[in-house]
């Protein structure tokens, strides 16, 4: 559904994207993580037909972005971050506004026009104007929108941002039920939504991407790192003191309600736990907690845009390469 090959793109004074390659099949939600400037955002302006790529290909639903843009936008559902909304109109009157954009005639437009309104749980309030909906709403009509037209794929730039966690459950739900099937490409900041809604996840950064996987792969791939949490009673100064021990990388340090609380973060496979007892009891510091904490998405995609080494990719299993060759992969349990 998306394919995108070798994908350049550079402006003047910047290389934005830098022989970016991946895919997303239908049926598929995939997470597009990485820090401000990365070159995210390009590459998705690139994938909607926004911008040219300076060379490359991305295709979509099999239509080339460039050669056969009119195909490939008809096949996309697009949410930006910032989605244009007309607050006189209703919501009904919006969403028959946006089929008819996209080309739907006839009496088809009021059945797309019922479909998206069930599909993004929008019955409540579709004789509602715009304006006086709330920013679920608002952003719930804004995703009824890009896949009025029935598009194969969506991509849907922070869907959940500004949202109360009501909101954000619920729009979450809306996507999960869209990928079914449909070929969903997400981009977000708010690493929770990637764990609650995607089936991999990819991370880019200087314009080039430095993981890809299922989030469960992810972790494990960094698991070889610790981090360790320790909390001390009263205000004590530990944060010079630990960051000595063998195997500490860093340390950060908060004091509160009479407790100091450090994070360690350890070098592959080093436990400084043993250690970290024995300075407490030579330091007469009252240890309350010690605890090898769980590696989370967050700590990999942390330690990547910093440009941490985490262990490779594991190489292909024989299933895997059975799989490459055609034969029936074994179903895996989500």
């Amino acid at each position: 559904m998306i394919e995108v090959e070798n994908l350049t793109k550079r402006f003047p004074t910047q290389l934005a994207v830098s022989d970016v390659s991946f895919s997303v099949k239908e049926g598929e939600i995939v997470g597009f993580l990485g820090p401000n400037g990365a070159g995210k955002t390009t590459a998705m302006r690139v994938l909607t037909g926004f911008l040219p790529p300076t060379s490359g290909t991305a295709r979509v639903a099999g239509y080339d972005v460039v050669t056969r843009s009119e195909q490939a936008r008809a096949s996309l559902g697009y949410l930006p971050e910032s989605a244009a909304l007309y607050p006189e109109m209703r919501v009904r009157e919006y969403l028959a506004y946006r089929a008819r954009l996209e080309g739907v005639r006839g009496a088809e437009v009021a059945r797309r026009v019922r479909e998206a309104i069930d599909n993004c749980l929008l019955e409540e309030v579709a004789d509602r104007k715009v304006e006086n909906l709330s920013k679920g709403f608002r952003q719930r009509t804004a995703l009824a929108g890009a896949l009025v037209h029935r598009p194969p794929v969506l991509v849907l730039d922070e869907p959940t941002v500004g949202l109360d966690p009501m909101q954000i459950i619920k729009i979450r739900e809306t996507i999960r039920l869209l990928g079914r099937e449909r070929a969903v490409l997400l981009s977000t900041h708010i690493l929770p939504e990637v764990d609650a809604v995607c089936d991999r996840v990819l991370i880019i950064d200087r314009g080039s991407i430095v993981a890809e996987g299922t989030a469960a792969e992810l972790r494990s791939r960094l698991a070889g790192a610790p981090v360790v949490r320790a909390s001390f009673a009263g205000q004590i100064e530990a944060r010079d003191t630990l960051a000595g021990l063998p195997g500490v990388t860093s340390v950060s340090e908060t004091s509160a309600d009479g407790e100091t609380r450090v994070r360690l973060e350890c070098a592959a496979r080093a436990d400084p736990r043993e250690e970290v007892f024995r300075t407490a009891v030579a330091r007469g510091w009252i240890l309350r907690e010690l605890v090898l904490e769980s590696v989370s998405l967050e700590d990999v995609f942390v330690r990547l845009t910093r440009h941490e080494e985490i262990a490779p990719a594991p190489a292909p299993s024989e299933d895997t390469v059975g799989e490459a060759a055609g034969e029936a992969p074994e179903e895996i349990p989500s």
